[in-house]
Formats: C-alpha cells, structure tokens, sequence
C-alpha cells in the first residue's frame, strides 16, 4: 500500500537512477476514460494454480529502524513487514483507490455529517490478535490517543486526521467501533491503517520503544518470528490465528540487500524478488535472450573492441617495448577474467525476469524559491517554460519499453479518481516566451562581468572550491570515484555551447504573466465562487505594475530574429545567472545525472547557466535538498490516495519559526501562498466527493502557476523475480496481498487472477 497516513509522504524519495511515474492525458475521472500509465506486471494466478509451502527470498533495501510505521525513520521495509502482519482496514487497488478490506471489515461508512461527522467500523467477526483477543474498540481509540498530537510523549511523525476526532467509542456491540469527528475529514479511509494493538499505541514506552524492534502481538496472514540483524534477515511464518485464505508460503523472508548489490545476491540466488535498476534489468533481459545461444557474448566487457582494436593489442602485448607489453598483457589478462566472470553471471541472471510497470511515485524538478534569481516567480516560470518535458520522460522511460508521458498534476498520478492534468495553470514548453519573462525580469544578454568557474549559484565561490579547482567533466561522464565536483555546463563540459539570438521584447512577458493567474483562476470561476485575490498575483515575484494589463498582445516570433537560436548568457546588476544543480554522484545515479544534463540543455537554450554541483548520494537530500542548499535538484514523492491531507505539507506556504528560521514543513522547494493552503484546508473537510474534487484541481492549478516544483514523469518499477514466482512483481497502486503470494504448481501457468488486487 502505498499510502501510511502517518508516513509514507515525510520523506522524499531520492531518485538515484530509476526515476518517475505516470501517463498523462488529460482525462476526467472516470473509470473507463482515466487509467494507469502502465499495467500492473505481477504473473497474476488463481490461488489453486500456486503451490502450499516453501520459503520466498524479497529483498529490501536494509533491516528497518523501526517496525511502527508512525515513526518518522519507518521506511518501505517498515511498510512490508507491517502490511503482511497488521490489519489494513483499507488497501489500494490497480487505480490507487481505497478498498475495505473483507479480512477486517464487514463495512465503514459515514452515517451522519450533520452535527458532527460519525463513522461506525462494522469488524470482522473471525478478526483476532495473534494473542486471541478480538480486534476493537479499544485498539482503535488507544491508536486515536497515541496520535492525535496532544501527548508530546509520544513520538509521532504526524497527527493528520487524528487530530480532527472527537471520540472512539464501542457501537451497539464488539464488533462496532464509532469514530466521532470534531471537524469534518474527508479521507478518514486513510485511518487506522495499520492497525496497532492496544499493547503497542497504550503507552509512550511501548510506542515509542517497544515497537521498534518486534511485534508481538499481530493479526495478519504471518506474523514475525525474527529480526537478525546481523545476517539482515526479517522472517515471517504463517499466522496460526488468521481467519482468512491461508498464505501460499510457509515463510517469507524480507532479506537486506543493498541496491549495490543486487546483482551480486541474484547471481547467487540469495533472493527470488528483488527491485532491480535500470542497468540490472537489462542485464536479466539480454540473459534470458542469449539462453542457449552459442559463441562469446555480443555485450559485456570488451564487446565494444574492434578488429582494429584487437590487432593493436596484440602488437603492443609482443612488441619490443618490454613496460608497454607488460602492461597490455596484464589489461587483456583482466579483460579476460572479467569476460568469463561476466558470462557465468549472464548465466545465473538467466534464471529470473524483469517484471515492470510505474511506480506510484513521480520525480520532479524543484527549484528553491527562498531567495536568488529564483526567488523571483518569472524566473521560475521561465525556467519551467523551457522544459521540454516529454523528452525527460523519454529519456528515463522509453528505454525501459514504458509509456513516457510527463505527469500533470502534483496531488495524484494517472489511472487515479482525482487526476486531472492540470499543468495549462503555467503553459506548455515555450522557448521564446521564456525567454521574454527572463527579460521582463531584468536578465539580459552580454550585462555581466564572466562569472569564477568555481563560483556558486550566488556568486560565491562553490562548497569545497576554496584551494583546489573545480572538477569538470568531459562530456557528461561518471568517472568511478568521482563524489562530486561542479562543472558549468557548456563551458567546461566539453559542449559547444553555441550562444545568440536576441531576447524577445518584454511585452511577452507582461501579457504572459497576467495570462498566467487568470488560468489559475479560472477554476474557481467555474465552480461558482466568484472568488479571487485580486492584486495579489500581480504583485509575487515583481514590483507594482510589472505585468501588462489583460489582452496586452504578444508579437509575433517572426518579429524577433534569432529566436529559436541558443540565448546568449544572462546578466543582471553584474551578476550573471546562473543556477546551481545539485545531483547525486554515487552510482546508480546515471539516469538522474543524464535528466539533470538534459534540463541543462534545455535552460542553456533561453540563456540560463546551470552550474553542476556532483554530491555524494548519502547526504543528497539531508546536506542539500532539505537543508535549502540548492537552486535546483530532482527528487520523488510518493503518489497518495489521500491528496488533501498528504499534499498540503509539501506545498504548505513556509512560515517564520519563533527563533527567526523558516518553517517549511516538507515543502523544500520553499514556494507557497496562503490560497493554496486555504484550498487544501477546505478540500480536507469537504465530505462531498466531486466539491472535493474541484478544490484539489484547483489547489494543483495554483501550485503550478506558482512554479516551485515541476512534475516530470513516473518512476519505473523493475523488479527481478524468478518465473515461478506468483501474484508478486512490479504491483503499481495496488496493495501486496501476501497471502497469496509463492510459486507456481509444476506445469501450472499464470492466468488472470479472479480476485481484485487490495481486495
């Protein structure tokens, strides 16, 4: 499940290479015309076709800090482990939408709204703890008390929801639990999932310590026999008390292995499930090509050599230059060793498959809007204005054979009830109108004095420049070892960097920006409320009066000579402008690096410098991204079934803190307005599904308008698993049934399950 009310949005997912999500048209909600990017892939099997017993390796990324997914350092480790043994009241479907769970609920439906919100829970009559006690009333009002945020002596990541009841109470017996809401919440579906028992959210201690390292106490399919630490091994094993269809697998083992090191472990069979990157996934799909194929591999090490090549190592290893033959023997000694090592790896990978779909997740380009040129709106809506954001999408999904289409909306992806594209709010790709809000901004070509290659986003010499020269990259390649270094592209990238072509007159931008927020607007119009804030617009990111009035007509392209030509390098007040891109530089981040690169391209096009800044992975998002020490970065969020309560905090407007910093909750981008949160603090209480609706398009208009963060497309789930492995893979929305998960019978071959996933 891809939504933990408590979690699952309060950390960013760093994007090291598998980057991004959803298809996009812009469709309505409808169950036939808005549908997933991509097909869930999980070798779907009725369950009498998946053999009883046996043991499935999964691997996960490492041991969790903590098994209370209501803790700020719980992870998807954390999410595995809880979701196969504690109750989800409502799971996810293939679309991403909430479904009651028939394990635990007979239903839950809202029965009064007016004078308060009441939900009555109606359990399972079979559903039990593992210690035998029935799950009630009391497991529900004790999870409410430990997370509604008015015990400091819990430590609880967030509160949203919880804070909003009144009361939990029994209903009419047992088996009926009543919620009773102080304020109005719409997405109370996302309560109570997962559902702890009394022993473990009853006290701090228990809460806060407790439940990190064991569950005791569960009440799902398996329940946990052991943590090793040591060896990183998390071992499930069937649940004697549960009540529902009977898990397929005796054990399943969630093992600890680095990303790094998944070839490694599946060369060695250590697992049969494991999310694979990019490079992994085609080194499984060209193993399974080349089964059976004869003669040496047409790929791998030395492939690339040619005739020629060969010929010229072999003259040099038997030439008379005794140190040159020395060290060529020794390469292709080395080279040759790698070759055999490489086939028998080719040979074990041919024992899996890739299974693939999208993740429900989305990268997106940040631009920190704090303070520097980007603290200006028309500078962050020029730079949005410049991508061509079809072709990131390209970049990262078309090689993977999925669809590639850019994401359009920041509160839901594709195939979800509330997506709608919602990205006109800022406009399409657009060079020469980019260009033009640049000018407007006061940018201009050939003003500024040549900016220190070492130097920051600022002007001021880069992090780490003092004493030494920055690194620059030839052409756009990882060098191993290379943990950072700042290059500015297209000086010493080794890129041409051909420059020209004038800026368009600034009576583009003028009608452009007024344009802008009349289309974020336009949405509130058409729901009737006649409301608007008047000046407001007009003011961010500019002084009085720096926008042309309504209908101001742009000229023509043909008008402005040059204008699809590269832009010449920026400059304002003797400061040129450039942006400082921060990006991971360890490996498995070749695919953001080659993002980050093309967006640098592109910017180059309107006259924007991008300085590259290369940092080590492992304080990327902490060091950088969090902390405010960037212009741009990509980074991913988690998709959500829940967009009103879990999208306000990343798009939140920041506000002081009473020590003077700036409190900018998840929204690390730093841009917001008071409107926006209005709109999510209306769309959280509004019980009416399609009002709900208008407020969130229109709270996603505004984001876009504003220009913070830019969607680019879905991540892709690649996941490696042997064939044999049933109804488990790249499951996209839809929450794990575990209980269903194992190995296929001899013979047996999957076919279309009959149970929904989440169902």
């Amino acid at each position: 499940m891809f939504h933990d009310g408590a979690r699952r949005r309060s950390v960013a997912l760093l994007t090291t290479g598998v980057l991004a999500l959803p298809a996009v048209a812009a469709c309505g909600a409808s169950e036939e015309g808005n549908v997933p990017a991509a097909a869930q892939d999980l070798a779907p099997t009725p369950r009498d076709l998946v053999d009883n017993g046996s043991t499935l390796t999964w691997a996960i990324d490492a041991v969790p800090g903590t098994l209370n997914a209501y803790q700020a350092d719980a992870d998807t480790g954390t999410t595995r482990v809880t979701g196969a043994v504690l109750p989800a009241l409502f799971t996810l479907d293939d679309k991403g939408r909430p479904q009651a769970n028939p394990d635990y609920l007979e239903s839950a439906e809202v029965v009064e709204r007016e004078p308060r919100q009441v939900v009555v829970y109606r359990l399972n009559q079979k559903a039990v703890w593992s210690d035998g006690r029935e799950i009630g009333a009391p497991d529900f009002a004790a999870q409410w008390r430990a997370l509604r945020g008015k015990d400091p002596a819990y430590w609880t990541a967030r509160n949203a929801g919880y804070d909003r009841i009144a009361k939990v109470e029994r209903g009419k017996d047992d088996l009926e639990v009543q919620v009773t809401f102080d304020k109005p919440y719409a997405e109370w579906r996302s309560l109570f999932t997962p559902l702890y028992p009394k022993d473990v959210m009853g006290t701090p201690d228990s809460f806060n310590d407790s439940a990190r390292t064991t569950l005791k106490n569960t009440a799902g399919p398996f329940s946990l026999k052991k943590v090793d630490r040591k060896s990183g091994d998390i071992t499930l094993v069937r649940n004697p008390r549960w009540w529902g269809d009977q898990p397929k697998l005796d054990q399943l083992v969630f093992r600890k292995v680095a990303p790094k090191n998944r070839t490694k472990a599946l060369t060695a069979g250590r697992v049969d499930l494991a999310q694979v990157a990019p490079g992994e996934a085609e080194r499984i799909s060209l193993a399974r090509r080349d089964k059976g194929a004869k003669g040496p591999l047409a790929h791998g090490p030395g492939a690339g050599r040619t005739p020629a090549d060969a010929l010229m190592s072999w003259a040099i290893a038997h030439g008379t230059e005794q140190e040159a033959a020395e060290s060529e023997q020794l390469a292709r000694e080395q080279t040759r060793e790698a070759v055999v090592a490489y086939a028998a790896e080719q040979k074990s990978l041919g024992a899996y498959e890739v299974r693939k779909a999208l993740e429900p997740s989305f990268t997106q380009l940040a631009l920190n809007g704090a303070d520097g040129p980007l603290a200006d709106e028309r500078v962050r809506r020029a730079v949005a204005r410049a991508l061509d954001r079809k072709e990131l999408a390209e970049t990262v999904l078309k090689p993977l054979g999925l669809p590639a289409q850019p994401v359009g909306s920041h509160l839901a992806l594709a195939g979800q009830d509330a997506y709608e594209d919602a990205s006109d709010a800022l406009g399409s790709q657009d060079t020469a109108e980019a260009r033009a809000l640049l000018a407007e901004a006061g940018w201009k070509p050939g003003q500024g004095a040549a900016r220190p290659k070492n130097a920051g986003a600022s002007g001021e010499p880069a992090e780490g420049a003092e004493g030494e020269e920055a690194v620059g990259d030839s052409g756009n390649e990882d060098r191993p070892g290379d943990d950072g270094g700042e290059y500015i592209v297209g000086e010493d990238d080794g890129k041409s960097g051909a420059r020209g072509g004038p800026m368009l007159p600034s009576a583009v931008a003028a009608g452009q920006g007024a344009a802008l927020w009349r289309q974020a607007d336009v949405v509130a119009r058409q729901d009737g409320d006649g409301k608007t804030e008047q000046g407001a617009h007009a003011q961010q990111g500019g002084p009085p009066g720096a926008y042309a009035p309504k209908g101001t007509a742009a000229p023509k392209e043909s008008e402005s000579p040059g204008a699809e030509g590269a832009a010449g390098p920026l400059a304002k007040d003797g400061l040129e402008l450039t942006l400082r891109f921060v990006v991971p530089s360890g490996a498995g981040s070749e695919q953001l690096r080659a993002v980050a690169d093309k967006i640098a391209e592109q910017l180059e096009k309107i006259g924007v410098t991008t300085a590259m800044k290369k940092v080590p992975s492992s304080g990327y998002f902490t060091d950088h991204v969090a902390s405010g020490q960037y212009d741009m970065a990509l980074y991913s969020w988690p998709g959500t079934a829940y967009p009103a309560t879990d999208g306000r905090p990343i798009h939140a407007k920041p506000v002081p803190a009473a020590d003077g910093s700036l409190n900018v909750a998840q929204n690390y981008t730093r841009v917001g307005t008071d409107r926006i949160d209005q709109l999510f603090d209306q769309a959280v209480g509004e019980l009416d599904d399609g009002a709900r609706k208008k407020l969130i398009k229109e709270a996603d208009a505004r984001i876009w308008a504003v220009a913070g963060a830019i969607p680019l497309y879905q991540r892709p789930e690649l996941v490696a698993a042997r064939p044999s492995v049933a109804n488990a893979g790249a499951f996209g929305f839809a929450t794990p049934r575990y209980q269903d998960i194992g190995f296929l019978k001899k013979g047996a071959k999957p076919g279309k399950q009959d149970r929904k996933p989440g169902s």
